[in-house]
């Protein structure tokens, strides 16, 4: 009896002990299970913000690819220049040999011997001032072969720049690539995925870009098959603005176009359009000044332009666009490219416009 009433005693006991632990157990269990809850709500949290910073990343990236596209299209407009220059050069050079080679064959002696040959004093001057002539010549020619020289040099140092500008564009660029690289690692993201619907975004953006394009040149009666395009002026709407705003407007479609009146309104026309458009700037500073968008503005040319002061045909221009003048083959165009890029368009001048990217 005291055996049996014992080993009741000692099962009581163990019962006990095994319900304490038990009874403790849930506590810890339920706070872990909030535990779990609010670190998937962090994760969840955070893998939205960097979703949210790898959309402002691929942006960057767009604007940046922009800027490279533009600036390969300025330089190629540069070497072309320089090739011409440096034909001018040539030409001009052998033009000089020419005329040294017959100064040497023939010596100051048969000039001297054709001065005294003078039959009087009215042949003689008329011969020296032709001897004179000759000189002045050769002379010109030599300033005006330094200054080719000078504007090859020049020239040179421009494409330099740019060439270095490229270059750090692309250095960025593929910083850029890294961190957006690094982050999608980071975080589990499937970038192949992420690239491929950025692309058919890109894709789809650039399909309905041509497919606009391709209804205003229907309407417009614009052509890039054979050159042509409305060259109909239209009035856009005046806007009062200062007069160095004018001044600026003027020396970049200096920069940007050939002096020729539709070449030069096209560009501007580009200009006022982004000026009305609040997807830009609202004044033509605001919109020639921004960040990455004209090539003469990081080179340095529109600075020289403004400092030398613009041509009579480009203050023209610019004041008719402020007054309203809008080339209609351009009306719904907001971007341009050198059109040896090959980009798709309205070719005026060389350059090439579009609505969109």
């Amino acid at each position: 009896m005291e055996l049996h009433s014992k080993r009741m005693l000692r099962t009581g006991v163990i019962l006990v002990c095994c319900l304490v632990l038990v009874l403790s157990l849930f506590p810890a269990y339920a706070e872990d299970s909030e535990s779990l809850e609010s670190k998937t709500s962090e994760l969840e949290n955070q893998l939205s913000g960097i979703n949210q910073e790898m959309v402002s990343i691929s942006e960057e990236i767009s604007t940046i690819e922009m800027q490279v596209e533009i600036t390969n299209g300025e330089i190629q407009r540069t070497e072309e220049s320089l090739q011409t220059a440096e034909e001018n050069e040539a030409k001009q050079y052998a033009n000089m040999k020419t005329r040294i080679k017959y100064m040497y064959e023939n010596g100051d002696a048969s000039l001297l011997e054709w001065l005294c040959s003078a039959e009087n004093l009215s042949d003689f001057l008329n011969k020296a001032d032709f001897i004179q002539n000759i000189s002045d010549y050769d002379r010109n020619m030599l300033l005006e072969l330094q200054e080719t020289q000078q504007q090859i040099a020049d020239q040179k140092e421009t494409l330099e720049t740019q060439q270095t500008s490229l270059t750090e564009l692309q250095t960025s660029l593929e910083t850029q690539q890294a961190q957006l690289q690094a982050k999608a690692e980071a975080t589990s993201t499937d970038l192949a995925q992420f690239q491929t619907q950025l692309e058919q975004a890109r894709a789809q953006e650039a399909a309905a870009a041509a497919a606009a394009q391709q209804q205003a040149a229907q309407e417009t009666g614009s052509s890039n098959v054979n050159g042509s395009y409305d060259d109909t002026i239209i009035n856009g709407g005046g806007s009062v603005v200062a007069e160095d705003e004018v001044t600026l407007l003027a020396a970049l479609i200096q920069c940007e176009a050939y002096q020729d009146y539709d070449c030069l309104l096209a560009v501007a026309t580009v200009i006022m359009n982004r000026v009305a458009d609040p997807r830009f700037g609202n004044t033509i500073t605001e919109v020639i000044y921004a960040s990455g968008q004209f090539e003469p503005v990081w080179t340095g040319r529109l600075d020289e332009v403004l400092l030398q002061g613009p041509t009579s045909l480009s203050m023209q221009v610019a004041q008719d666009a402020v007054n309203g003048a809008r080339l209609a083959a351009v009306a719904d165009c907001y971007y341009f490219l050198y059109a040896g890029t090959g980009h798709p368009g309205i070719n005026i001048g060389n350059n090439v416009f579009f609505p969109s990217w």
